[in-house]
């Protein structure tokens, strides 16, 4: 699953496909933001961890891991 977190005054967004289910990075988003969890804890593909803290989130997208081709070919 692809993440973006945008972080208050960061001029990118934060950009990780992780292999963690939608249902667990949407817990660990919303325990960040109610204040649960200092920090937005999440692993992408490769184990590492990303770590932004939870008073500098902007927003934070969802969406599907994007496929990737390879060769050459008419579409």
């Amino acid at each position: 699953m692809e993440v973006k977190i945008g972080v208050q005054y960061a001029p990118r967004e934060i950009v990780l496909e992780s292999g963690q289910s939608a249902e667990d990075v949407e817990r660990a988003v919303a325990d960040a933001l109610s204040g649960k969890a200092p920090l937005l804890s999440l692993e992408d593909e490769k184990g590492r961890r990303v770590l932004v803290p939870s008073d500098k989130i902007a927003y934070v997208e969802l969406g599907e891991a994007a496929v990737r081709r390879v060769g050459f070919g008419t579409l």
